[in-house]
């Protein structure tokens, strides 16, 4: 009997770890359905704040609260207030779009993400790109324009979400602290505005926290379900080759779009076929230049 090695069990585990964050967030329109009548605002306080209950756990579990604490001041800690407003306002607007039944716009917002980074990698940092990379951009690009003349569908909710969590993780990239405790700073950062927001509900009497024991348990759940995938995509990153992690991303919107089209039954009209056939072409080609590109850096080492 032959046992994996290492390295091998290493990248085995990443992978999982993968996967089972991409597919939780695929399937997060699911839950969020299960709080359509909760005010999207309320349901993103109840995110922040259960997070950061089960993040504190997290850390004093692994004894890290000291550490986060040293490397969360100056520069850092000015980053991480903007990735929090970042990460706020992407959560929100997503929120709304899944009770407001435009999970096909967001799902394609997440689609158009992974090729922003690409631009905001060259016009800010200074990357190189390939030019199957800019012909992979160009191709998404059309596509999103095609949408955007024909307006057959609220481009303006994809873009939002694109931007807001392209600069989102730009910001995080820059910024001089691990994925823990940019999370979690993040979450204490946003737990003020947040309690803020279900203080004012409680006071006009539109909170929806209390009134229905099944919900309360459901927007406590709200903890895991925000906290669970970021932490496993973290674990994630620092088991498997980026390369193979960057061809995972597209496991979430493909999950989204199918079920705004065999679930929620929302309107796939030609303009939508057209532009996601476009977007698809420019993730697959920019995913087939990355792998190529990843082996010859392989070959050459």
């Amino acid at each position: 009997m032959t046992t994996a090695r290492p390295d091998a069990r290493h990248a085995r585990t990443g992978l999982l770890l993968g996967i089972g964050a991409y597919v939780s967030w695929g399937i997060l329109p699911l839950y969020l359905k299960l709080l359509t009548g909760v005010p999207a605002l309320q349901v993103l306080a109840h995110r922040i704040l259960w997070s950061l209950l089960l993040l504190a756990v997290v850390v004093l579990v692994l004894r890290r609260g000291k550490a986060i604490a040293a490397a969360a001041r100056g520069r850092t800690l000015l980053l991480l207030c903007a990735s929090a407003a970042l990460i706020a306002v992407n959560w929100l607007i997503y929120i709304w779009s899944v009770q407001n039944n435009h999970v096909l716009e967001a799902s394609l917002g997440y689609f158009i993400n992974p090729l922003v980074n690409v631009i905001l990698g060259v016009t800010l940092l200074g990357e190189r790109i390939r030019r199957g990379q800019a012909i992979a951009v160009g191709i998404a690009g059309v596509g999103v324009a095609v949408l955007a003349i024909s307006g057959g569908g609220a481009i303006g909710i994809s873009l939002a979400l694109a931007l807001s969590f392209g600069f989102y993780g730009f910001v995080r990239k820059i910024a001089a602290i691990d994925a823990l405790g940019g999370l979690t700073v993040e979450t204490l950062l946003l737990a003020g505005p947040a309690l803020f927001v279900l203080f004012q509900a409680s006071g006009n009497g539109t909170a929806a926290f209390g009134v229905d024991r099944h919900l309360d348990m459901l927007l406590i759940l709200a903890g895991a379900v925000t906290a669970a995938p970021l932490l496993m995509f973290a674990a994630a990153a620092r088991r498997m080759r980026y390369a193979t992690l960057g061809l995972l991303q597209y496991i979430a919107p493909t999950l989204q779009f199918a079920q705004a089209v065999l679930l929620f039954g929302e309107p796939l009209k030609p303009v939508h076929i057209v532009t996601f056939a476009l977007i698809w072409a420019g993730c697959a080609l920019y995913a087939i230049d990355s792998i190529r590109g990843s082996r010859a850096q392989v070959a050459t080492d």
